[in-house]
């Protein structure tokens, strides 16, 4: 049965196998769940259809790549800019992992990763070199507490505990 998401108690198993083993195979999926590997296919692609599942890449730590500081930053943007020509500005940056239109006293946040505290620096300032960008407000992240997950959220959409 499926809850007001639109996801069953399969769709949460699948995605979780699928987040546990990245790179496990519908074959295989389809007999660890015990379904045909049509179902496990035909689940798949609406969940990718529906927007539910967005990629199946790797996932990368910036860390491990030398980028172990993170920071999150909100700026305040000069309104006749415009949110979306500042996201294709800040899309060019690769440091820029995110960014995200925001309430409050800022417009936007951005999460920005760097080698060296002196390195974020450098990335701010080509960040508010971008025209439009008024103010930018910096935080640096000391530890991740909890990473980026999603599973618990699928688990409570799908009625599961």
């Amino acid at each position: 049965m499926t809850s007001g998401t639109g996801i069953d108690a399969l769709d949460a198993k699948l995605i979780g196998l699928l987040e546990a083993e990245p790179r496990i195979g519908v074959l295989e999926c389809a007999r660890r769940l015990g379904v045909a590997r049509g179902t496990v296919q035909a689940r798949l692609d609406k969940l990718w259809t529906r927007g539910v599942v967005r990629d199946f890449g790797p996932r990368v730590d910036p860390a491990a790549l030398g980028y172990p500081v993170t920071a999150f930053v909100t700026l305040e943007l000069r309104q006749a800019v415009g949110h979306r020509p500042m996201a294709q500005r800040l899309a060019l940056i690769p440091e820029v992992l995110e960014a995200h239109t925001v309430t409050g006293a800022g417009d936007m946040l951005c999460r920005i990763v760097a080698r060296t505290n002196a390195e974020l620096q450098g990335v701010i300032d080509r960040v508010l070199a971008s025209e439009g960008v008024l103010r930018a407000t910096t935080v640096i992240a000391l530890a991740e507490q909890i990473p980026h997950r999603t599973l618990p959220l699928v688990n409570e959409a799908a009625g599961l505990d």
